[in-house]
């Protein structure tokens, strides 16, 4: 009986060692490398059986609801980054988790509407353009949604060091009703301005 465990476990011990020959990763390091920074992966969210209509509230969030959720295939999501730029750019979801991550809890104000206060993690919109490399004669940035949607701040904001692209609420992941995969916070405005399903920033 002795020498038939031994041998099972010496023929076990060829198997593995076969299997790293061909190639084939540990697990271990296989799901290290779903992230270029070691970031655990995420859920992609769905939408909620029932949503609320415009400007109500979404109980499950604490958050007003506005637009229409679009259909963005997160598997080939890129966040572009176009117009007068040294380097026009295009970001996956996981290499945006890998900047350096900030957090706030600023008063959004659709005026007339309602007020609401979350907090909001994500990616400073002047680290993004650091990497595109804004030309001397640009003036302004346009957030663009994948519902068509635009709106556009001055350069000097998008750069104040305040103004972010939020992809987590509350610490977690960013739900599709308020902007999943990707969507703007700008303190020093109001909500319309604060564009979700944030598909392109273009530097004009």
């Amino acid at each position: 009986m002795k020498k038939w465990i031994v041998l099972i476990l010496i023929l076990l011990s060829l198997a593995a060692c076969r299997g790293n020959q061909n190639g084939e990763q540990p697990l271990e390091l296989a799901s290290n490398q779903e992230s270029p920074c070691d970031q655990p992966p995420i859920t992609v969210p769905t939408l909620p059986d029932v949503i609320p209509g415009y400007a109500q509230l979404d109980e499950t969030t604490g958050l007003h609801v506005t637009g229409n959720p679009p259909g963005i295939d997160f598997a080939t999501y890129r966040l572009s980054v176009t117009g007068l730029v040294e380097n026009p750019t295009q970001f996956t979801y996981e290499e945006l988790r890998c900047l350096p991550k900030v957090t706030d809890d600023p008063l959004l104000s659709c005026r007339g509407y309602f007020e609401d206060v979350a907090n909001w993690s994500g990616v400073l919109i002047a680290d993004i353009l650091a990497q595109a490399q804004p030309i001397a004669k640009a003036t302004s940035v346009t957030l663009i949604s994948a519902d068509g949607y635009q709106s556009q701040i001055p350069l000097e904001v998008a750069m104040d060091g305040e103004s972010f692209l939020a992809y987590e609420l509350e610490g977690e992941v960013l739900p599709i009703l308020h902007g999943f995969p990707l969507r703007a916070v700008i303190p020093s405005r109001e909500g319309l301005y604060w564009v979700k399903w944030l598909v392109e920033l273009k530097v004009q």
